[in-house]
């Protein structure tokens, strides 16, 4: 069941998603050269419940940590490990809560002392692919019409890959609700945009091939080339005319023109 929020239950996922808006910037205040992801995380999880929420991604379907650290090639679900994370990886880390019953998902990857041109591009494509697919997500339109202007975007206009296997969703008083919103698809196809639902778009691009395997901790997955992936999700409410961005990426970015050890994209 798709379901359409009122403007009370939008308000409580506002809520939730700045909350996790503020953990992603927490994180970017602390992310350097030699921390672990353990250490991150642990940062993360005292910061959700110095806020009155849960971290919702511990615990969920058996996963061990309130983030998903997934770095280089590991595109999403990553596990916090105790390996230092090491100036030049670029370190996608995605984010949950649950608050009075509404939860809160968006996601963001830092580039720690990245140099290389070729690895830059790809964060800001992802980014901008993001924002065309955000730009999308109105009434009267169709879920086929955000993947779309991902998948044109970034496949013909930037030789990049996006991954298949993965997708955005739905999300209020559950983490992942319908409908799926996949980064890829035809205009005018798949479920009914209708103001009033709330989703989470999220497009996962790859610099090589859009195929990716699971890693043998179950959760983590990889890309299949081992070329580098990126990841940034927004959760956003359906609106007539213009989405509602519900996460905020700006409070990331301050703390990111803040921190010598990362490299701003914005």
């Amino acid at each position: 069941m798709i379901h359409i929020r009122s403007e009370e239950e939008i308000a409580l996922l506002r809520q939730s998603n700045q909350l996790v808006s503020r953990t992603l910037a927490h994180i970017a205040k602390h992310l350097k050269p030699g921390i672990t992801g353990q250490q991150l995380d642990a940062l993360a999880e005292e910061y959700i419940r110095d806020h009155g929420a849960e971290p919702a991604f511990k615990g969920y379907r058996g996963f061990p940590a309130t983030l998903c650290i997934s770095i280089n090639h590991c595109v999403v679900h990553g596990i916090p490990n105790d390996k230092p994370i090491q100036e030049g990886d670029i370190v996608s880390v995605d984010c949950g809560v649950e608050r009075e019953g509404y939860f809160g998902d968006a996601a963001y990857t830092f580039a720690v002392g990245v140099e290389d041109p070729a690895i830059l591009d790809l964060l800001k494509a992802t980014v901008h692919s993001l924002y065309l697919g955000i730009g999308q997500a109105k009434h009267g339109n169709r879920v086929g019409d955000i993947g779309w202007a991902i998948q044109n975007y970034i496949e013909r206009e930037k030789g990049y890959s996006v991954v298949r296997d993965l997708v955005g969703h739905g999300i209020g008083t559950q983490l992942h609700e319908p409908p799926e919103i996949p980064n890829f698809g035809r205009r005018g196809r798949g479920p009914l945009l209708k103001s009033g639902m709330v989703i989470a778009i999220e497009p996962m691009i790859n610099m090589g091939k859009a195929r990716v395997v699971q890693a043998s901790d179950g959760w983590s997955i990889l890309t299949s080339d081992g070329k580098p992936s990126a990841h940034f999700e927004h959760t956003v409410a359906v609106r007539n005319g213009r989405a509602e961005l519900l996460s905020d990426h700006g409070v990331i970015e301050e703390e990111i023109k803040n921190n010598p050890y990362l490299v701003s994209i914005s």
